[in-house]
């Protein structure tokens, strides 16, 4: 059972991961210092869009619209950090 506790510490990592990677790239984009007309760019922002989308759309039904800010990451992030928190704190019952 250890390892399926470290198996799911893995996964939230890599979700964490993607959805920095996803912010980062959003600034980058917004601040045109990538340009989503090179061909790779394109292909990594619409394939972490499409990746993402699933767990960005039912937080922006919640969340009230800002005026151009999606707070949907930042939202995100932290529940993934809740459950990483739950996750250690029930520990003992992977054991």
């Amino acid at each position: 059972m250890t390892s399926l506790f470290q198996i799911l510490l893995l996964i939230l990592g890599v979700v964490r991961t993607v959805i920095f990677i996803h912010f980062i790239m959003s600034w980058l984009i917004s601040f045109n210092v990538l340009n989503l007309r090179q061909p790779i760019v394109a292909q990594i922002w619409f394939g972490l869009q499409r990746l993402l989308e699933p767990i960005y759309g039912p937080i922006r039904r919640f969340i009230p619209n800002m005026g151009g800010m999606d707070l949907s990451p930042l939202v995100a992030l932290l529940g993934v950090y809740a459950i990483e928190i739950i996750l250690r704190n029930n520990a003992s019952y992977f054991l």
